[in-house]
């Protein structure tokens, strides 16, 4: 049973923020990921680009490049809490 994007896009961030700092993940990586967790009847690469582009879109998750392209949390600035 294919399960739907939101779900995808949860799973996805958990997996990121857990690892954050320790493991830096592809697209391509969380993907073959997803695919394990929920199996190919649950979902496919299709659904996890889509569930990756509401994590931009929504600003939850950015790409950074680091001489290839990760998928990370936001950081955040060291100027950013104030004075």
């Amino acid at each position: 049973m294919a399960v739907s994007p939101e779900v995808v896009a949860d799973a996805i961030y958990e997996l990121v923020a857990q690892y954050q700092g320790k493991k830096k993940f592809k697209a391509g990586d969380l993907t073959k990921e997803m695919i394990a967790k929920f199996g190919e009847d649950g979902c496919d690469k299709k659904l996890c680009k889509l569930a990756i582009r509401q994590l931009m879109d929504s600003g939850r998750l950015v790409y950074t490049y680091f001489g290839g392209s990760f998928i990370e949390v936001p950081h955040e600035e060291g100027a950013a809490g104030g004075s």
